[in-house]
């Protein structure tokens, strides 16, 4: 299909990671890139499908950019460690582009490697420990003119539930597959708004901006309906694939988050009908994700539960009448 988000940039010599790109909106975003210039390192699960992926993306390039692939599971805190390091020895402590884009969701009540909630280990977990272990590389690449980014990829589904940090793996409650999407999207709201708050404090040479799709014809639910999805998840397939955009439209986001003019702790998508197509620009978050002292906790349960050093290093927020 034809692009059909704004031109981008020259990207030539800059370093772009993408999450989650054998299909959907990530595979869309690695061939944009690498076509204008970049260097793309394609985080992927599967060698196989990775390869393919990746052999899609150089058929396009016409001679501009380059495109490898990265083994990494979001689900496998080993493998995000291993992946870590694996990057920063590539490029020599050098990203300037961090796209947190893979995603699951909608699928039965399922656990991580590592024991976690299925969708929260994905879709936050994971990728929070990927950025925290991969920000001396970004904060290497970036400088006040041209500071390197993190784009988390949030959902409008990050209204539809809040966040139990008492609970964050369904242990006691019923499990929702809609709430715990929603509360793992909503995760990565907040998440990027700590991290926008915390490299303001310490002067990094980073900015942190959330996007989202809208309603955009990705593979989610059908990879969803694969590990046994929900009946809600397929419900949703036949209107997802009636009503969603192209995915070529669906990348303007976080192309935008990545590429273009925004600033640190913007929250990007789609501003035609109901915030789900249309051209990408400013777009609003619920109360819950405004919640300052809630991203603040979640960053200090996120530190506790992947066993990963926050960076930056949480700074202590000003008492009455202190400095802080």
């Amino acid at each position: 299909m034809a692009q059909q988000h704004e031109p981008l940039p020259d990207l030539t010599g800059r370093t772009v990671v993408v999450t989650g790109t054998t299909s959907g909106l990530g595979l869309a975003l690695s061939g944009a890139l690498a076509g204008a210039g970049a260097r793309v390192l394609m985080t992927v699960r599967d060698a196989e499908r990775g390869k393919a992926a990746v052999e899609q993306v150089r058929a396009g390039l016409e001679g501009r950019g380059s495109a490898e692939t990265v083994l990494l599971d979001l689900a496998d805190l080993a493998s995000v460690r291993t992946a870590a390091a694996d990057v920063r020895e590539r490029t020599g402590d050098q990203v300037d582009v961090l796209i947190n884009n893979a995603a699951v969701s909608l699928g039965p009540h399922e656990r991580t490697r590592d024991g976690f909630e299925l969708q929260l280990g994905t879709n936050h977990l994971g990728p929070a420990a990927l950025t925290w272990l991969l920000m001396p590389a970004l904060r290497a690449a970036g400088n006040p003119g041209q500071p390197s980014r993190v784009v988390m990829t949030s959902s409008l589904g990050h209204r539809t539930g809040g966040l139990d940090l008492t609970d964050p793996h369904w242990d006691r409650r019923r499990y929702s597959p809609t709430l715990a999407y929603g509360a793992s999207k909503l995760a990565n709201l907040l998440f990027a708004a700590e991290l926008d708050r915390l490299v303001r404090r310490t002067g990094d040479p980073v900015l942190s901006i959330a996007a989202h799709p809208g309603l955009t014809a990705s593979e989610l639910l059908n990879n969803s309906l694969t590990r046994g999805g929900t009946w809600r998840a397929r419900l949703l397939v036949l209107p997802d694939r009636l009503l969603s955009q192209p995915v070529t439209d669906g990348i303007a986001p976080q192309l935008l988050a990545a590429t273009g003019a925004v600033r640190g702790g913007d929250y990007v998508g789609p501003t035609g009908s109901f915030q789900t197509r249309g051209p990408a620009g400013p777009a609003s978050r619920s109360a819950t994700a405004r919640n300052p002292e809630l991203a603040r906790k979640l960053w200090e349960f996120t530190a506790a539960t992947t066993g990963v050093t926050p960076d930056p290093q949480p700074v202590s927020r000003p008492g009455p009448g202190g400095t802080g």
